[in-house]
């Protein structure tokens, strides 16, 4: 299990009024190797932990549309 005690969470610009809300806590990339996601919605639920390359390139790949439906 992770230890996310540290974790400063930050919402997603792209969370909205409908349901879609992320929160991302990247703070921790330097001291433990790792980006957090959970559903800024429920909290206290499961959290995805992802290394930072993998945070980088999930994100790049968002920006050149490769999710677009």
């Amino acid at each position: 299990m992770t230890d996310l005690a540290g974790a400063v969470w930050r919402t997603s610009s792209r969370s909205n009024d409908q349901g879609l809300c992320v929160e991302v806590a990247d703070n921790l990339a330097r001291t433990a190797g790792l980006v957090a996601v959970r559903d800024s919605k429920d909290q206290e639920g499961p959290t995805l932990a992802v290394s930072p390359p993998g945070w980088t390139a999930f994100v790049d790949a968002i920006r050149v549309g490769r999710f677009q439906a």
